[in-house]
């Protein structure tokens, strides 16, 4: 070997270990050499991380791919929801009186609560919407709306209305399955 060769094959083992050198190993490097066509076929990476530069969070990313399912293996359980509505609104609401600031209050932290009850339910892909009104009962009426564009073989709400002697309170949940 001459004095270049060992240059060029020094060379060619640091770009490897750095790993600039993407294709080629030394011995092919040598072989196009001896073959007569000397070409410039040395890639190089424009980029290169080093180990101690890696930040933590993209060495924790997982690739998800995609499961190609179109309906649930699981639905909604309507019935369980309802018992947890009943439930919830009974014990927070029974003994207490019509006040506007307190009731603003009660409808927030009733939602939360709802909210994290049908969470430990565990039914997978299902987006969680939990709607919450609280009104003075006195003697008017009220009609309370809602619309949803959702898939009804997939999605799914549930639904309960309490009432004691001075207020009245409405949650509903919608399920929608997410695809």
């Amino acid at each position: 070997m001459r004095m270049s060769d060992i240059a060029k094959d020094k060379m060619t083992r640091s770009l490897k270990k750095r790993g600039s050198l993407s294709s080629l190993s030394s011995h092919d490097f040598q072989r196009k050499e001896l073959r007569g066509r000397i070409k410039d076929c040395v890639s190089t990476v424009s980029h290169m991380d080093e180990p101690g530069q890696r930040d933590v969070a993209s060495c924790l990313t997982v690739q998800m791919e995609n499961t190609y399912q179109l309906g649930p293996t699981k639905h909604f359980p309507v019935v369980t929801v309802n018992h947890i509505l009943k439930d919830v609104l009974t014990n927070y609401l029974q003994e207490e009186q019509y006040e506007p600031e307190l009731c603003r209050q009660m409808t927030k932290t009733i939602s939360e609560v709802i909210k994290a009850q049908v969470k430990d339910l565990l039914v997978p892909r299902y987006k969680l919407i939990v709607v919450v009104h609280i009104g003075q009962r006195n003697g008017q009426s009220i009609q309370i709306g809602s619309r949803c564009l959702w898939n009804p073989k997939s999605d799914n709400f549930s639904s309960y209305v309490f009432r004691n002697s001075s207020l009245f309170a409405l949650a509903n949940v919608y399920a929608v399955y997410f695809e």
